[in-house]
């Protein structure tokens, strides 16, 4: 794990402190999650740590909620309701394979992984259920009936899912600038059809 150490340059807010360990559990799985080396990443003393959180645990549970609202709720109004279902999804898909392009790919990777502790669990299951919905309301949009829009979204999340798991472990199996480019229209197409035609 890299040690990216941030110079200091003002107070920390828990915010600062809930990214840091986003990172953590990125790169090395909530085990990464501990003050001290957190405290060296960002330049400052375990002080600084207890003026935010009581412990560990609620340093998860923050970092779980900043991880809820950064990579679902911001990329769903950065996704906005202008243009079409279709053209939502496509900027879905762009905002998605680029950050599982990322060298250190999206974070819910790292979560799926220890989603046997609880709070993980229940942020993953929350997310999940979040973004599934958010898909089939696109679907749905589009023109598909209710059941077919639920199963058009568990392809199109699962395949999101497999997609970041190559991207991490296997990146020379997914292609790559136009290529890729390609790739997710091609999987578009395939997800969009036999719905509502869209130019």
């Amino acid at each position: 794990m890299a040690d990216r150490k941030r110079p200091r340059t003002s107070r920390l807010s828990a915010r600062d402190w809930a990214d840091a360990a986003l990172d953590a559990i990125r790169d090395g799985g909530l085990a990464a999650v501990a003050v001290e080396p957190l405290a060296a990443r960002l330049g400052t003393t375990k002080g600084s740590f207890y003026w935010h959180f009581s412990g560990r645990d609620a340093l998860v549970t923050a970092a779980l909620e900043r991880w809820e609202e950064r990579e679902t709720e911001a990329v769903i109004l950065e996704i906005g309701e202008a243009g079409t279902p279709g053209e939502r999804l496509r900027r879905l898909f762009r905002i998605t394979t680029a950050a599982a392009a990322r060298e250190s790919g999206p974070i819910e990777l790292a979560l799926l992984a220890d989603a046997g502790h609880p709070a993980v669990a229940a942020a993953v299951r929350r997310v999940t259920g979040r973004r599934i919905a958010y898909l089939v309301d696109l679907f749905a949009e589009h023109g598909c009936p209710p059941a077919e829009a639920r199963q058009r979204a568990l392809l199109a999340y699962t395949g999101y899912l497999g997609h970041a798991q190559l991207a991490r472990s296997v990146p020379g199996a997914l292609p790559r600038d136009e290529e890729a480019a390609d790739y997710v229209e091609s999987v578009l197409r395939a997800l969009l059809s036999g719905g509502r035609r869209e130019p």
